[in-house]
């Protein structure tokens, strides 16, 4: 049993197996069974020094365990040993030392991403705020779409909240992302605030594009948005980078797309140019395993999309844990504005269809979306983990919860509120820089250009 630990604390629900069973040495040394413990902590978490290990000692008894002595033994561990560099505050801890739990997989790479890491108190609530948010405004927008208020089309990100927020946390403010058409989430994460990207939605003037812009075409501060073409952003992205080497900033772009994308002729175009020109690119494929309705392996011969680049190195990531995507992140970002271009698959799944008009149900069982949401929902793991770690409490998350709550609630009613542009709204703004007074190619029709600015991106 206690070999089948994965966290410290899982300890306290073993114990309380045991108790009931009323475990008894049996005719073992007490050392065997601290041996176990021992062996557990030394290959997962390293905590048990040898103070303890001679506390643990004197706390068996051959016969009927000492049961108060251990459980509290081992209570104490579990609350502090599972965070050892912790330092606590009015009980709870200010910061934590996390075990990654699915391993990365490499592609030339003799060192990969830090398997251990860091997560403060104030970390743990800005994730779990953004996942949260993220969520929040997705569900909002599959309301909004059910409700005839949002039309066209619209693809959701419920259930990839980790990918976005943990390469995020990576980025500093010369970094850049380009994306394709799920990018509702990457949208707040990049500084427009809920109202915007509901706006948008709606096509109301609130909106981050002023509502011209719709579900695939959002932009903001260092975001190219939002490309509706399958794939061609990510040559877009390796431009991106270009403009980055050259300018001599030091900052890097993301270029992500989908499993879905990852066999069109230009993404290994882009590979080819970054790699020549050493370019400080990270190419993302979110791999949420279907490609519209198609799972990855009917699409791909090779479903190892982290090694697609030949020479170019690769991470392949658990894309629904977020310490797991920052972590790799922070290696990728490293690596490429020090030495080129390098692929990054994040391991993920969507709970919704590919777009609101697929029911998600033909190509893929609800069973098999119900165990990933009961299993490994990015949000939920990552909350409990912060709870078991002490970072957070449970009266947090609800105040965070219901704050969050509040906020998408108050947005998604101003979206639905707010004023669509006027006609004259298609002829303002189509250049970022007028240099002519008529809109160009407008066959029959003399029309003014109208310059505003208001957009998000302006």
């Amino acid at each position: 049993m206690l070999r089948q630990l994965s966290r410290a604390a899982d300890l306290p629900v073993v114990l309380r197996q045991l108790q009931k069973v009323g475990l008894r040495c049996k005719g073992k040394q007490p050392s065997n069974l601290v041996c176990v413990v021992s062996s557990f902590y030394s290959t997962n978490s390293s905590q048990l020094s040898g103070a303890l290990l001679a506390r643990a000692n004197k706390s068996f008894k051959c016969g009927r365990l000492n049961s108060s002595s251990f459980f509290g033994l081992f209570q104490s561990t579990a609350r502090n040993g599972a965070a050892a560099a912790a330092q606590q505050t009015n009980n709870y801890a200010t910061e934590a030392t996390i075990q990654i739990q699915r391993p990365f997989k490499l592609h030339r790479l003799d060192q990969g991403p830090e398997t251990s890491v860091k997560l403060t108190k104030e970390e743990a609530l800005l994730y779990y705020t953004q996942m949260q948010v993220i969520r929040r405004i997705e569900t909002s927008a599959g309301n909004l779409y059910k409700e005839k208020i949002i039309r066209g089309f619209c693809h959701l990100y419920s259930g990839q909240e980790a990918c976005a927020v943990g390469m995020k946390s990576a980025m500093t403010d010369v970094d850049n992302i380009i994306s394709a058409y799920r990018v509702h989430g990457w949208t707040y994460l990049m500084g427009v605030p809920p109202l915007g990207v509901l706006a948008e939605l709606t096509g109301r003037q609130k909106g981050s594009s002023r509502g011209k812009g719709g579900s695939m075409h959002m932009y903001g501060q260092n975001f190219y948005g939002g490309n509706g073409i399958v794939g061609a952003q990510v040559p877009l992205g390796a431009g991106v980078a270009l403009a980055c080497q050259y300018k001599g900033n030091g900052g890097m772009c993301y270029a992500l797309y989908g499993d879905g994308a990852s066999n069109q002729g230009q993404v290994f175009e882009a590979y080819n140019m970054a790699y020549l020109w050493r370019l400080p690119v990270i190419f993302v494929c979110e791999n949420n395993n279907y490609g519209m309705g198609t799972s990855a392996e009917r699409s791909s011969c090779n479903t190892d999309y982290y090694t697609r680049g030949d020479v170019i190195p690769g991470i392949w990531v658990d894309g629904m844990d977020v310490l797991a995507v920052r972590s790799a992140s922070l290696f990728a970002r490293e690596y490429a504005t020090k030495k080129g271009p390098i692929v990054l698959e994040t391991n993920t799944y969507r709970y919704s269809g590919h777009s609101m008009s697929d029911p998600g149900t033909s190509y893929r069982t609800r069973e098999e979306i119900q165990e990933v949401r009961s299993k490994r929902d990015p949000i939920s793991s990552f909350k409990e983990l912060c709870i078991e770690h002490g970072l957070i409490s449970a009266d947090e998350v609800k105040v965070i919860d219901n704050k969050v709550r509040k906020e998408v609630d108050e947005a998604t009613a101003q979206a639905k509120a707010d004023a669509e542009l006027p006609l004259q709204g298609l002829w303002t703004d189509v250049y970022s820089d007028c240099l002519e007074p008529k809109i160009r190619g407008a066959v029959d029709y003399d029309i003014d250009h109208i310059q505003e600015n208001k957009g998000i991106n302006h």
